[in-house]
């Protein structure tokens, strides 16, 4: 059986389902943290013509950086950028979630908010939500965002729809009741 060249393999396994589907973004996910070489062919699938491919892009790359947002330093401008023009859904909640875990400069971090807030005018309440948890995020290298983030939260949790409300109550309770580090306890001397 032969394979395909290696930089089509990754886009070969999003390719896989419908726009919205799943797919194999497992599959993506661990050859990417299998053979970290390839999260650079993740990322251009972001740009992809096929939004499907795009979208499961967005999706591998959101679960790759969970542990590890780092491996997606030398693309942060770019995906700055695509974060502020992408149209899809999926694309859009992914990005909300994935770009706040990137560490950014204060501007950055007040250039996402801005595209962050604009996500809360969308008309799906997953990119809404998703915004409202990148906001949160965000307020961890940035912390002059803090009073905005906590109106948007206190709107959501009034009047959004039920998962608005639910992680604005979630989010509120962690920005305004960070758990204190613990100390460590003095041994007798």
């Amino acid at each position: 059986m032969r394979r395909g060249k290696p930089a089509d393999e990754i886009r070969a396994m999003l390719a896989v389902g419908t726009r919205m589907a799943k797919g194999r973004v497992g599959e993506a996910v661990e050859l990417v943290r299998a053979e970290p070489g390839k999260i650079a062919r993740l990322v251009e699938c972001l740009w992809d013509d096929d939004a499907g491919v795009a979208n499961r892009a967005a999706d591998a790359l959101e679960r790759v950086t969970r542990g590890e947002p780092e491996v997606l330093a030398r693309w942060r401008e770019p995906l700055l950028g695509l974060m502020a023009e992408a149209a899809e859904n999926k694309l859009r909640w992914n990005l909300a979630l994935t770009v706040p875990r990137l560490s950014l400069t204060s501007a950055e971090c007040r250039r996402t908010a801005q595209t962050l807030e604009s996500y809360l005018e969308d008309k799906s309440s997953i990119v809404r939500t998703a915004a409202l948890h990148g906001l949160a995020d965000l307020t961890r290298q940035d912390a002059a965002l803090l009073p905005s983030v906590l109106e948007h939260l206190r709107v959501a949790e009034r009047s959004g729809t039920a998962a608005m409300r639910a992680r604005s109550r979630i989010l509120l309770r962690k920005l305004e009741n960070p758990t204190p580090r613990r100390a460590k306890k003095k041994q007798p001397a």
